[in-house]
């Protein structure tokens, strides 16, 4: 054993630059975070220590000369470049087929079986569209006849929109189970996702923060139910219980945005507990990536680099914190699109080495092999790079 917990971050679409296949997914020269460096001066002084200039040279952002984490990027082996596949990759789960999309929109046949089982009198949308756009577009009309809002994404989503006035939230998740439970086969998307909302009329509708998201049972065999059988805990923070669809889950914390995250972590740090805390950080992505904000993004890293030191105050000793990304989603890019980008690297423990470059890892994956290995465990993907953190072999 080296480490009595782990603390994994994830924050939600935190990329570093282009991977060498971007082109082929239409995002030749993304760069998430160089991007958002070279915006301006973006002062992340806890990070810098971490070590997170010391991945990759970044215009207008100095490395650390001795940064006290050890610092590299993953690459994302599967097939896509969503939410459920970057997590599930860090579990151990490589999908060699991506989960399908709707770039025109659902066929007919998907949204007349819908309709059938939900009872709705029938919807509006059914295209590829921003959320808020769409609400904005559609939420009167929505008000007016009681129609949901069906919409996707370029992520493999079925998302529904519906305001919490017209259809209460517990009716909206409801027709969200729904709609897991008959997709399915071809049309097995990633996720289902009920989209809330409020407000008197198109200019001021506005999302809830009672999203929530209904994604496809993973493979067995990945990291989460490998720990909780061990007995082991796993502390599941914001999204990623959903993400998994709950499986290994043993304490599942509630947060909908970056702080309620922190916060709840920081809380999971407090506890008495032996094994994985794992939280996702979701505004990032949500808040500033897919809506191409790029000062909202940088001043979304300024604030979690202030809340860092809490994080790491909250350490013990035998503790180790990495933290990492799901996929690139650069505000600066055309479109509104994720972005085929390597994920951001960075760990560090109190008793951990530091200033060790982990190099290019080849898949998320080695993340969770990582993790596997310090319990005693193994999982069918991805390298550990545990003995490049260890001093001596242990801590």
């Amino acid at each position: 054993m080296k480490f009595n917990r782990i603390n994994l971050m994830v924050l939600d679409s935190v990329g570093v630059g282009e991977m060498p296949d971007a082109p082929e997914w239409g995002d030749a020269g993304s760069d998430t975070l160089g991007h958002v460096l070279s915006s301006r001066d973006v002062e992340l002084p806890n990070l810098r220590k971490l070590g997170i200039g010391n991945i990759r040279r970044f215009e207008n952002f100095e490395p650390d000369p001795s940064p006290i984490g050890c610092f590299g990027k993953c690459a994302l082996r599967s097939n896509g470049k969503d939410t459920t596949t970057g997590h599930w990759e860090m579990a151990g789960i490589i999908l060699e087929k991506a989960f399908p999309t709707y770039p025109d929109g659902f066929p007919d046949t998907v949204i007349s079986e819908f309709v059938r089982r939900t009872g709705v009198p029938g919807i509006l949308g059914n295209k590829t569209a921003s959320g808020t756009e769409i609400i904005k577009e559609l939420g009167e009309e929505h008000v007016a006849t009681g129609k949901p809002i069906v919409y996707t994404s370029a992520d493999s989503v079925f998302q529904i929109a519906a305001h919490e006035g017209v259809i209460p939230i517990e009716r909206q998740y409801e027709i969200c189970e729904a709609a897991r439970d008959m997709l399915d086969g071809q049309h097995k998307v990633g996720r289902v996702i009920a989209r809330p909302f409020v407000g008197s009329n198109a200019a001021d509708f506005t999302r809830t923060e009672n999203r929530h998201d209904y994604a496809v049972p993973p493979p067995e065999r990945n990291l989460l139910p490998l720990l909780s059988s061990k007995g082991l805990d796993v502390v599941a923070i914001g999204k990623i219980s959903s993400i998994y669809d709950s499986m290994g889950v043993t304490s599942d914390l509630k947060a909908k945005n970056n702080e309620q995250s922190i916060d709840r972590t920081i809380e999971a740090l407090q506890d008495d507990s032996h094994g994985l805390i794992f939280s996702n950080l979701v505004d990032f992505d949500m808040l500033f990536g897919h809506r191409r904000d790029v000062e909202g993004y940088a001043r979304a890293l300024e604030h979690f680099d202030s809340r860092l030191p809490e994080i790491i105050g909250a350490m013990r000793d035998d503790d180790l914190l990495v933290i990492t990304a799901d996929h690139g989603n650069d505000p600066t890019y055309r479109g509104t699109d994720h972005t085929r980008e390597y994920a951001l690297l960075l760990a560090y423990g109190k008793k951990a080495r530091q200033g060790v470059d982990l190099g290019t890892r080849g898949s998320l994956a080695d993340i969770g092999q990582t993790i596997a290995e310090n319990f005693g465990l193994e999982l069918p993907a991805g390298e550990s790079f545990l003995n490049l953190l260890t001093k001596e072999g242990h801590v």
